[in-house]
């Protein structure tokens, strides 16, 4: 079992390097959880990778590892290391950088490359967006006059907001912040998704929201605030995906498997995953 440091951060115990897993999840999302749980239960000898930005991130069932590989030299270190053969990409559509690292890596390693993405979202009747192509330009949408802004975009770029300190803002973490955030007139809610059209709904009603500015990361789990804005005919500042390099892709766990069984050996599924993780250490390095 892995254990826990002060800030709620997996601690990796030592295993060898020589350790041979036959699948990299690059992970950080519910989808990438969400197969690890099934290739536990297929007995598939994988491995999930993650950034680590979460505090108590829930245990995979599989070996996993935190942090960053240092570039792309590093992610095809690793791969040839641990003899990967296949690499399955279910990072947030936004972590642009390690995406591309991937493509590049997967290149050079020579193995092969699965793309596990969201379905991104699709303007509908009764929608008002203004689709933006970056945060920067999102923080321009607002205009001079101030608003309530809803910023559904998470901690790490909340600082591209301090352009138009003028509005008042809430935004929604996983984790309380630790120290000062950077948004003078910033109100703060602590809560672990997914979330209900119903709860978004009666927040925006409460903190009464007129805009929300969201990336568009696609899928069930982060819909509900594009819902609730739609029933209450809010403006959606959207910011359209990041480019990243062609790459083979799917949309569901199915699809992956089918690919995975034309790569490595898929055993039938076992009842239950197993009980506990065995981490591998690994130093935290930048993506």
């Amino acid at each position: 079992m892995p254990t826990m440091d002060s800030h709620g951060k997996a601690v990796s115990i030592p295993v060898s390097m020589s350790n041979r897993y036959d699948v990299l999840v690059l992970g950080g999302t519910a989808e990438a959880n969400q197969l690890a749980d099934v290739l536990a239960r297929r007995g598939v000898a994988a491995v999930l990778s993650y950034a680590g930005r979460t505090e108590n991130p829930k245990q995979p069932p599989i070996p996993f590892r935190v942090g960053g590989f240092g570039g792309v030299e590093g992610l095809v270190r690793y791969i040839l290391d641990h003899r990967i053969r296949v690499v399955i990409d279910a990072t947030h559509p936004f972590a642009a950088q390690m995406s591309t690292n991937a493509v590049l890596a997967c290149a050079e390693a020579g193995v092969k490359l699965i793309a596990l993405e969201r379905t991104p979202w699709i303007e509908a009747q009764g929608d008002k967006w203004l689709r933006v192509p970056s945060l920067e330009a999102a923080a321009d949408a607002l205009g001079k006059a101030p608003r309530r802004v809803f910023l559904g975009i998470g901690r790490m770029h909340l600082d591209v907001f301090a352009s138009a300190p003028q509005h008042a803002y809430l935004v929604r973490l996983i984790d309380p912040p630790r120290g000062k955030l950077p948004l003078p007139h910033l109100s703060v809610v602590v809560a672990r998704g997914p979330f209900t059209f119903a709860n978004d709904k009666a927040l925006f009603e409460e903190r009464r929201i007129d805009v929300v500015v969201a990336k568009n990361s696609g899928g069930a789990a982060a819909e509900a605030k594009i819902l609730a804005a739609r029933k209450l005919g809010l403006q959606v500042v959207m910011v359209d995906r990041p480019a990243i390099p062609a790459r083979p892709s799917v949309t569901t766990i199915d699809e992956v498997l089918a690919v995975l069984a034309t790569e490595v050996r898929l055993p039938e599924p076992v009842v239950s995953p197993p009980a506990s993780a065995v981490p591998v250490k690994q130093p935290m390095r930048r993506w």
